[in-house]
């Protein structure tokens, strides 16, 4: 009876300690999870449809939580990141929205322009880095019917958008009117090279002209002055030739008559 019972102590022990083991395991596996996933963090989805260039208000969204690991710059968590903004895509419930597809109110698309992107390649070059709210021209060199011809295709277009990658200009939104967008989409496809150029503001030149307008009639009244200052200048000399006048005024010479 005493070794059943030393047995059977045994087994305890090692099933207690067994036990004790795969909890402690059990215990660092999840908490190797919580340490990979992080905590849980809200970000804001759209909680029903939302058009393109509709304003988007708190009815439209809510909140969903995701690991803190997955977390990425463009999600938006806060509401202010949301006031005044609209969306230039579509939204269904439950799309996640993100800061690139937000613009604000002033900025949105006119309803009969359209957004066309082009990005750098072979056919496409840009000249200088762009910007947002920039004004570019398109010139567009193509062969046809054995003939290269080189012309300015679009004047004057605006830049919606710039798509950037770790900091690089890889290439803009422009916003073009939708009986344009099949042409331009065209070049795109079709043409031999597509150079995009900053238009220059004309702003400028209205300004150095009225500035010269006004200095041309700064001349003329300049020269005026100087006339009334001659005269002036005249009856200052006179006191200056009366001067030697004042000899007879030396009478010590007559001492030695005496």
């Amino acid at each position: 009876m005493l070794e059943s019972k030393r047995k059977a102590i045994i087994f305890i022990v090692l099933s207690l300690l067994l036990a004790l083991t795969a909890g402690f395991l059990v215990l660092k596996k999840v908490q190797a999870l919580n340490t990979n996933l992080g905590t849980t963090v809200q970000v804001y989805v759209a909680s029903d449809e939302i058009s393109s260039r509709s304003i988007i208000t708190p009815n439209n969204v809510k909140t969903e939580e995701i690991p803190k690991k997955y977390l990425k710059k463009y999600h938006v968590t806060e509401v202010k990141d949301l006031a005044g903004k609209v969306s230039v895509v579509p939204l269904s419930e439950g799309d996640i929205i993100t800061k690139n597809i937000l613009k604000d109110v002033s900025a949105v698309v006119e309803e009969n322009n359209r957004l066309i992107t082009l990005m750098k390649s072979e056919r496409v070059f840009f000249d200088q880095r762009l910007e947002a709210l920039d004004r570019v021209d398109i010139i567009v060199s193509h062969r046809f019917n054995d003939k290269e011809e080189t012309s300015i295709f679009m004047k004057d277009v605006k830049v919606a958008m710039v798509a950037k990658k770790d900091n690089d200009f890889q290439g803009v939104q422009l916003e073009v009117p939708l009986d344009k967008a099949p042409e331009l989409i065209h070049m795109q496809n079709y043409a031999d090279s597509l150079r995009i150029i900053k238009a220059n503001v004309e702003k400028k030149e209205e300004q150095e002209k009225a500035s010269k307008k006004e200095a041309e009639p700064a001349k003329e009244e300049t020269p005026a002055p100087k006339k009334e200052e001659k005269p002036k200048q005249e009856p200052a000399k006179k006191p200056a030739e009366e001067k030697p006048k004042e000899k007879p005024a030396e009478k010590p010479a007559e001492k030695p008559k005496e």
